[in-house]
């Protein structure tokens, strides 16, 4: 049953080629962030910063298209784990910020997400991030035709949890495609060759979402903002990722 639900969720070569138009801007866009990352910027000027890439490229913004969500951006500063709103704080120096961002083309969606560094950081934060885009990497590689989610869910709990960090479980990956959000979930914890199996034509959101201390997180007074509980930093990395004959296709990459 399940495998037969996900066969509609499966794009064609067509809407792949038109994911990858959108995986293209997103990937721009945050290069351009990278660019503009330092102490003294704030997270609002860089969602103004996406918001006029993504007009400039013919795209929209897919977070705009989620109810009441008024930004182009999720930004997670340091202890924020997911969702965060964009605000005039200037980030300093040893801070580091998730940004996540997405983009519309066609009536299809494109997501990815990486945490940047603010200046100098100290070797702990240095390796905690290390750590978080080696879990992506690995993770990637796993999404093969016949491979499982649990193969993807486990190398990411895998290098996450041998380097001593917590993985979030409320927050998980996803299917994406004329959604943002579809079927199935890549939750980031579980045992190989377990869950539903990749097939050709599903198109993914692979996502670490990581703190550095207790896994356990909640909601700021916002009702959108969520943090890590005990105050420890968390980490964010994030590509959509086509399955196909030939192996994993990030389509989110310029």
């Amino acid at each position: 049953m399940l495998e037969r639900v996900l066969m509609s969720y499966l794009k064609t070569k067509e809407e792949i080629a038109i994911m990858r138009r959108a995986g293209k801007i997103s990937a721009l866009a945050m290069r351009e962030v990278g660019k503009i990352i330092q102490p003294g910027i704030t997270t609002l000027e860089i969602d103004q910063l996406v918001e006029d890439i993504f007009r400039k490229e013919g795209a929209e913004s897919a977070f705009k298209k989620v109810e009441n969500y008024k930004f182009s951006i999720c930004s997670t500063p340091n202890d924020w784990v997911v969702h965060g709103l964009p605000n005039k704080d200037p980030l300093i120096e040893g801070d580091i910020v998730g940004i996540d961002l997405g983009c519309t083309i066609e009536g299809f969606n494109s997501d990815m997400a990486e945490t940047f560094s603010v200046g100098k950081v100290s070797k702990e934060t240095q390796e905690f991030l290390e750590t978080g885009k080696t879990a992506l990497n690995e993770a990637i590689k796993e999404v093969k035709v016949g491979n499982r989610i649990g193969d993807i869910s486990s190398k990411i709990q895998t290098i996450v949890e041998d380097k001593g960090y917590s993985v979030v479980r409320e927050f998980v990956g996803h299917g994406i495609g004329k959604e943002l959000h579809e079927e199935p979930w890549i939750p980031g914890i579980g045992k190989k060759g377990t869950g539903e199996r990749l097939q050709e034509g599903l198109v993914i959101a692979v996502e670490v979402i990581y703190n550095q201390g207790k896994r356990e997180v909640e909601m700021l007074p916002d009702g959108w903002t969520i943090v890590s509980k005990d105050g420890s930093r968390a980490g964010l990395f994030e590509r959509t990722v086509a399955v196909t004959s030939k192996g994993p296709v990030v389509l989110t990459i310029e």
